[in-house]
């Protein structure tokens, strides 16, 4: 009998999760699979819940935020565990599993895993960590580093807007610097993204990103045309009009350099604080395995 093992954080959400969690054993086990459970907290070592996986487990079923698809792929990196995974939408915000296409309702999205087959996606490399869904820095992007676990349970994506309202009057434009093979950009931003899918806090900003590609959709917010961008950029954001507006840079790549030059900046991947910069960021074509997309 295959194992799977199965991680769940109990306060992702609106902890609906804790609602499924015999659906999801019942469902696992008449498809001739043994499920793992492992209760994510604070006080066990996540990393430490993966040493008994060998070729026993046929693959990894997450259920949680961007935040804990984040951690459990980059330990599964560092300890060369190549098993596919599964993603149950049950975080505050479910960027990685929209792009993915995984329903909101947890027994659809358990019945898609378990219809599914073995697909491959990429992966972003941000010097030694990788992200899923992307890198940021700039204003907001850090706010869920900001928002506290249980400011999030209480009060769900509201949290963020919050903690956005309040960094607002502290915040400075970025001092930025990206090279690429074939683009570059110097000067002040608002804010810039590195998507490997395509949404930031649910909202799909990178409307033409590719998950499997073998590249990087970069967008960059810089300080010119401020106004112009504010205007358009709630039509965009609503999908009403596709067209970046002036004063928005986008491109691909496959690698670059990105660095920032204010010391109080930090970068954010997946909704938690990233690495130091400067950054080299790549993408890793087809470096993750998946089931259900």
């Amino acid at each position: 009998m295959k194992k799977v093992k199965f991680f769940y954080n109990p306060f992702s959400g609106e902890r609906s999760i804790l609602k499924y969690l015999d659906y999801i054993i019942n469902s696992y086990q008449k498809k001739g699979f043994l499920i793992i459970p492992f209760r994510i907290s604070h006080n066990f070592n996540l990393e430490n819940a993966f040493g008994d996986i060998d070729e026993s487990y046929d693959h990894i079923l997450i259920s949680g935020g961007d935040g804990t698809i984040n951690e459990i792929v980059n330990i599964m990196k560092k300890n060369d565990i190549d098993i596919p995974i599964a993603i149950l939408p049950a975080g505050t915000a479910n960027d990685f599993a929209n792009v993915i296409g995984m329903p909101k309702s947890i027994t659809k999205s358990v019945d898609k895993i378990l219809n599914s087959k073995v697909s491959y996606i990429d992966l972003g490399l941000a010097n030694d960590k990788y992200f899923v869904n992307v890198f940021s820095c700039g204003l907001f992007t850090d706010v869920s580093q900001k928002t506290s676990s249980e400011y999030k349970n209480i009060f769900g994506k509201l949290a963020y807007y919050f903690t956005g309202l309040k960094e607002l009057p502290k915040f400075k434009l970025l001092n930025l610097s990206i090279k690429s093979k074939d683009f570059s950009f110097e000067g002040q931003s608002i804010l810039f993204f590195i998507f490997n899918g395509r949404t930031a806090g649910t909202f799909e900003i990178a409307h033409d990103s590719c998950i499997n590609d073998g590249l990087l959709s970069v967008i960059i917010i810089s300080n010119e045309n401020f106004i112009d961008v504010i205007k358009i950029l709630p039509q965009f954001l609503l999908k009403k009009n596709f067209s970046y507006p002036k004063g928005i840079i986008n491109f691909k790549t496959s690698e670059l350099y990105v660095n920032v030059l204010n010391k109080d900046y930090y970068s954010d991947i997946d909704g938690e604080r990233g690495p130091d910069f400067p950054v080299e960021i790549s993408c890793i074509k087809h470096g993750l395995k998946i089931l259900g997309y």
